[in-house]
């Protein structure tokens, strides 16, 4: 690192279903002298230790539904040996990021197993969704192509993660994120699936395939996948492809053709486990999992027209270090929060919205945040759960239109948005809930269940979004502009133009009562 420029260490954990991995990373403020593009501006950092070391966790629940005895004590000695080396580096508590995915998630004892880590090795472990570990993957795959930008921008891309016990697929056309979703199938889940039928290879490709035509069946009604003309693949998995077989394209991504990709696929499914383990120097773990894993790829590349697979060789655990670049306040990015906000209208066009008219209210309902930014006392992550929720906010008159605002809740309860993890749609969904009729109510268990600072978020958030529906009651958008004026007990909204407003300044005063209650203003429309 040069001199004169400070610099931090990072480092990232992560608990997964066939190991436990560390990267510690050196961060730089200050770009380095030979970044180029997106990058030169992101900061730099360099990966100066790694290690990893492999548990079956994924084996132990998904066969038991729980954690053993045996494998927790294991896992403690793995994370107090990496204690162990963090302490080496004098790294800050405060930047160690401790992750775990799929298995913790899903072990019956999960409390229990997160309270003995915190307890035996002072690491506070974050159980990341499957939604947060598809925003992990796009940092690092916009990284690592950033020098590239083609490379999204210009194609239909399905981003895949064939993990040990979920699957993460992102689908992108020509950049934009139509959608993001985690299924529960993965390399630990097939193995246990094939010897539960005691089926061979032959049960095994069966098995998968039709999974993953089932898959494809569901993904075609958001992009077809014979549309897609590019696979990203990233895990364990495809990079030992890319080591082996692919061309290096830059030091963060190589590149594999279609039919070589699928020759070498059939090559793995020849070997044995021990020829795997002796030639490519993996564990009997990873070597058990690499035939389902990379077969897993190949069937989702056959459905597509990609000619190239891209493999960057950036996981997750960069995806958490580029994420922690950005800063305290998350999604900050134009380009991610720009994906985030596709990822919601993909979701109303799924459901018939009116486009327009949820449109119109996502400009109104910004335009008070950004006007009463001081009065909010909230950051650019809330405004951007009032912009999804002001696009979505009516999608549930695709049920029914009466009570919508209960079905848009059920929707968005149950849907996946990118980049929204579980506690940002549990926000989203009681914002939607509350934009018309009633209040939010502690009765309500879905608003209760909420930490009371998200209660308060909802209710901000919510008393904007009802004002902005109002403005546009007919869904005929007549207010195209209007300036708002705040004084000392009254906030004014002085409508330009000469049309007929009587409909929404009823509307306006039906639905300004929280708002009201809430700031302690008078709220007239003039």
């Amino acid at each position: 690192m040069a001199k004169g420029v400070q610099s931090r260490l990072e480092a990232v954990i992560e608990i997964g279903a066939t190991g436990i991995r560390l990267l510690v990373a050196e961060i730089s403020a200050k770009p380095a002298a030979s970044a180029r593009g997106k990058r030169a501006n992101r900061g730099a950092w360099t990966v100066i230790d790694r290690a990893e070391r492999s548990l079956a966790l994924g084996r132990d629940v998904f066969v038991n539904g729980v954690i053993s005895r045996e494998s927790l004590l294991l896992c403690l000695g793995i994370l107090n040996r990496y204690r162990e080396i963090l302490e080496s580096w004098k790294i800050d508590p405060d930047n160690v990021t401790v992750i775990a995915t799929s298995a913790i998630r899903e072990a019956k004892n999960r409390d229990a197993i997160l309270d003995r880590v915190a307890v035996k090795t002072g690491f506070r472990v974050r159980v990341a969704d499957g939604i947060e570990e598809n925003r992990l993957m796009y940092l690092a795959v916009n990284y690592a192509l950033s020098d590239a930008p083609a490379k999204i921008s210009k194609a239909n891309s399905i981003i895949l993660d064939v993990g040990g016990g979920s699957t993460e697929i992102m689908l992108l056309q020509k950049g934009r994120m139509v959608a993001a979703h985690s299924f529960r199938l993965g390399t630990v889940i097939i193995e246990e699936q094939v010897k539960a039928m005691r089926g061979s290879l032959k049960d095994m490709r069966r098995f998968l395939a039709d999974y993953i035509r089932t898959t494809a069946e569901h993904l075609n009604n958001e992009l077809r996948l014979d549309h897609i003309n590019q696979l990203i693949a990233i895990g364990n998995d495809a990079r030992l492809v890319a080591r082996t077989i692919g061309t290096r394209v830059s030091d963060f991504y190589a590149e594999i053709g279609r039919d070589e990709f699928i020759a070498f696929v059939g090559r793995i499914g020849e070997a044995s486990v021990d020829e795997l383990v002796g030639h490519y120097r993996i564990s009997y773990g990873e070597a058990e999992a690499l035939g389902p894993g990379l077969l897993a790829y190949q069937f989702f590349l056959e459905i597509t027209t990609a000619e190239t697979v891209i493999v960057p060789t950036l996981s997750i655990r960069e995806g958490v270090v580029i994420s922690r670049l950005a800063g305290p306040e998350r999604l900050v990015r134009e380009d991610f929060y720009n994906q985030v906000v596709a990822s919601a209208m993909s979701l109303g066009k799924k459901f018939h919205f009116d486009e327009d008219h949820a449109r119109y209210v996502t400009r109104v309902a910004l335009k008070l945040f950004d006007c009463l930014e001081d009065e909010l006392g909230l950051d650019r992550h809330a405004r951007l759960i009032l912009e999804v929720a002001a696009l979505l906010h009516d999608v549930g008159a695709f049920i029914r239109s009466a009570d919508h605002h209960i079905h848009s809740q059920y929707i968005v309860t149950h849907s996946d948005i990118f980049g929204m993890n579980k506690e940002d749609m549990s926000i989203l969904a009681n914002v939607v809930r509350y934009h018309r009729a009633e209040l939010p109510n502690p009765s309500h268990p879905a608003y209760a269940a909420l930490p009371r600072a998200d209660r308060t978020m909802v209710l901000k958030l919510s008393s904007l979004l009802r004002v902005a529906d109002a403005l546009d009651r007919g869904h005929s958008q007549l207010i195209q502009d209007f300036d708002l004026e705040l004084t000392k007990d009254t906030f004014y909204l002085r409508a330009k133009g000469t049309h007929d407003v009587t409909l929404e300044r009823l509307a306006l005063e039906e639905k300004a009562d929280l708002f009201e209650d809430l700031f302690g203003y008078r709220l007239i429309m003039v």
